[in-house]
């Protein structure tokens, strides 16, 4: 078989778009993929490059397939460790397995019916705060819907809001400061000596010692909540030991983190739709007034509204708040026919799979329909808004759950009033809303 060359962009066209790219990167990785096809090579100068993808067999094969030749790469596994350190979403290898099989039993769904009433009384509360009559930025409040959400699963009872809201700072200020850093390299020197790398680690500190406060005040007390902290504490592995204290820290901090980023952006895009299509608010409005009459319990509730979560797979497909996924070669590789030599780095963009005309049938259209269970299968090989294979996200029953909980307590309680401007994105770590300005009156 002929070995093809990957098509490469020059490091010089990096640099003159850099000020674009450090802006919103999104329209020259389009225009590459357009040019050079669904995978292609970025020189980034001094001989590092990144391969992009957007070919969805490449992505299977890299995630699933063949997952034991592909690690995450430096920027989880040692850029953001820095700020949230070295828990399930930044390990690797034997550690990242061994951490797996001791949380995983946490998210299981019948964990998780322990959760919902905790997690739908945080949604009660957020939500009561949205101003009807009156055009406003939305995410705000989904933000903190989405912090205070995965604050009640953890901890359940009272907490001090001063601190809680001093977390919320410090993981977004946090993630702002690393994008900073991977998109301006060169720059890495500016933030040592100016102090403004040092300052953001000395949060992250004082945000792990507000934990470790709340994880001791559990400990002291003897109370049992039955939440996601108990679970935790409850782990066992299979020596019998359970986490350290910073074991344990790190787990609940990446919590915090991929938690509420990836849920208050897709609320907030999924509302933004439904405000340009008022006749899928109606549709879910009579699903979930039937759901309400014909369930015992919100587990039940939420299996009953599979419109609206379609609604939401819809949404997680044109606008998923993980928008790329990374992965590194131990070995060199090959996947039809185009070579890929070992330690490359790879970033596969979900948002150029789940919109490539390739894969689905009028791509650029709002059409949560595609998602019934008659056809959602044939769309398994190219939809990836969890990830894929054994780095599926641990957390994707809990965020869908907490999700559809949102989309339906919103949809009963408000009409989100009709906005045809397009909707405005802010690609950062996660895929963001800007300008999410809707207006919300009482139903």
């Amino acid at each position: 078989m002929e070995v093809m060359k990957i098509p490469s962009v020059s490091a010089f066209r990096f640099l003159i778009h850099s000020f674009q790219i450090l802006k919103n990167p999104l329209p020259f990785h389009h225009r590459n993929f357009e040019n050079k096809g669904d995978t292609f090579r970025l020189k980034l100068g001094f001989g590092k490059s990144v391969i992009f993808s957007r070919d969805a067999g490449l992505a299977q094969y890299a995630l699933q397939k063949n997952h034991k030749n592909y690690k995450k790469s430096p920027i989880q596994t040692r850029d953001l460790v820095k700020y949230v350190g070295n828990g399930l979403l930044t390990s690797e290898g034997e550690f990242w397995q061994k951490q797996r099989k001791l949380i995983q039993p946490a998210f299981h769904k019948k964990q998780l019916v322990n959760l919902l009433d905790a997690i739908q009384g945080a949604i009660d509360i957020e939500l009561s705060k949205i101003e009807t009559g009156k055009a406003k930025d939305i995410f705000p409040i989904f933000n903190d819907l989405a912090f205070q959400t995965v604050v009640k699963s953890l901890f359940s009872s009272a907490v001090d809001s001063r601190e809680i809201k001093r977390l919320q700072h410090i993981t977004e200020s946090a993630q702002q400061m690393l994008v900073k850093e991977l998109r301006m390299p060169y720059l890495g020197w500016w933030f040592k000596l100016s102090g403004e790398l040092s300052k953001h680690l000395a949060e992250t500190k004082e945000a792990r010692n507000i934990l470790k406060k709340l994880v001791n005040d559990r400990r002291q007390s003897g109370v049992r909540e039955d939440d996601l902290l108990d679970m935790l504490l409850d782990a066992r592995y299979e020596d019998g030991s359970g986490m350290d204290d910073k074991q344990l820290i790190d787990e609940i901090l990446i919590l915090f983190t991929a938690g509420h980023e990836t849920t208050s952006n897709a609320l907030t895009f999924t509302c933004e739709l439904l405000a340009r299509n008022p006749h899928v608010q109606d549709k879910i409005y009579a699903e979930i007034t039937a759901a309400s009459e014909n369930s015992e319990g919100l587990m039940e509730f939420i299996k009953n509204c599979s419109y609206t979560k379609n609604v939401i797979e819809e949404s997680l497909r044109l606008y998923p708040p993980a928008y790329f996924i990374d992965r590194v070669n131990i070995e060199n590789d090959t996947f039809e026919g185009m070579f890929i030599p070992k330690n490359s780095s790879l970033l596969f963009s979900l948002l150029e799979i789940h919109t490539d005309p390739k894969n689905w049938d009028e791509p650029e259209k709002f059409r949560p329909e595609r998602f019934s269970d008659v056809n959602a299968k044939e769309y398994s090989g190219h939809y990836f808004p969890f990830g894929a294979g054994p780095r599926m996200c641990i957390g994707n029953n809990f965020g869908m759950y907490e999700m559809i909980l949102a989309i339906a307590e919103i949809v009963k309680t408000y009409k989100i009033s009709k906005k045809n401007s397009p909707i405005e994105i802010k690609p950062l770590i996660t895929l963001k809303p800007k300008n999410a300005i809707l207006e919300f009156n009482l139903r």
